[in-house]
């Protein structure tokens, strides 16, 4: 054998971490997004969590999808676990980060449209890091609890009970929202388009439902309402401010975007994104928009990302 053998087995065992890796990304991208809300940090746990891989000995490795979502998942919670007193500090209402997905991403699995909603990602982050990252887990990657008690660091039993916990507590603060349906979605942003673009107040306000909800997350960052308006007619009034800037801005456009499994608005003044607006509807009407403007959060619009539970 040559001198280079050893050195041609090391690369080749790169090769086969780095393709193992690739394969799972959409899958680990998407648990780290799920549990910590943004796809900046979530792109970083993968940065990390691949330098640890790199380094492991693939003979002892008995499941590759098992073990990286472990390693990912124990990522994540550090993070989440970090970041907590920078949420505690921050500026007004916390949103999540807005995901920009290929146009196809999401719109064959219902689950995964529904997990990576804005209206669930809100919903998630009632739960404590350990609920939450069990309830992903469990509920929508379908990880048996003796795996997801070796990702979070508990005995199965406490996963059991902490996963019960989790689904009584999204099951309470779901009943607001109806499972995301994009074409319904995309109706409904079709005629909030042409209802803001007209001034019709009427026709806004016959989208709207009556205890309607404006969420804007400025940090600060930017001018946004620093508390949630509530009513249909605040809404309304708010709606009619932002989008009939169109009209008296110059280089303001206003499109739509496929974010986080569904139709949204997205506005730009020049090429710069000013802001990123996303709806949650049920029974046919607006209950919800989510108003993302803190310039920090927006940067990852800049990339699609994809996603996928397998």
């Amino acid at each position: 054998m040559s001198a280079e053998a050893p050195g041609q087995d090391t690369e080749l065992r790169a090769d086969e971490h780095a393709e193992r890796f690739t394969r799972l990304r959409p899958l680990l991208f998407t648990i780290a997004y799920e549990i910590l809300g943004s796809a900046t940090e979530a792109d970083d746990v993968l940065q990390d969590s691949y330098l640890r891989w790199s380094q492991v000995d693939l003979d002892a490795v008995r499941d590759t999808k098992s073990y990286l979502a472990k390693v990912v998942t124990r990522q994540a919670l550090n993070t989440v676990r970090a970041s907590s007193r920078r949420r505690e500090d921050y500026v007004g209402p916390w949103l999540p980060e807005p995901l920009l997905l290929d146009e196809r991403d999401a719109s064959s699995d219902a689950v995964l449209a529904e997990s990576v909603s804005m209206a669930m990602l809100v919903v998630l982050e009632t739960l404590t890091p350990d609920e939450r990252a069990v309830f992903v887990l469990h509920e929508v990657f379908g990880f048996g609890h003796q795996e997801i008690a070796s990702a979070v660091g508990k005995s199965v039993i406490a996963v059991r009970q902490t996963a019960h916990r989790a689904r009584r507590n999204v099951q309470a603060r779901r009943k607001r929202f109806a499972p995301v349906d994009a074409a319904e979605t995309a109706r409904i942003t079709g005629q909030f388009m042409a209802a803001t673009a007209t001034g019709d107040l009427d026709g806004l306000l016959a989208l709207l439902a009556p205890d309607a909800v404006w969420t804007a997350d400025s940090g600060g960052k930017t001018t946004a309402a620093r508390r949630p308006l509530v009513g249909a007619a605040k809404v309304a009034a708010a709606v009619l401010d932002i989008f009939g800037k169109r009209k008296r801005t110059p280089g303001l456009r206003i499109e739509t975007v496929n974010c986080n499994g569904a139709p949204a608005i997205a506005a730009y003044v020049e090429d710069r994104l000013e802001g990123v607006f996303l709806l949650a509807t049920a029974d046919g009407r607006i209950t919800d928009f989510f108003a993302v403007r803190n310039p920090d959060k927006l940067r990852a619009m800049a990339e699609t990302h994809r996603i996928s539970r397998r």
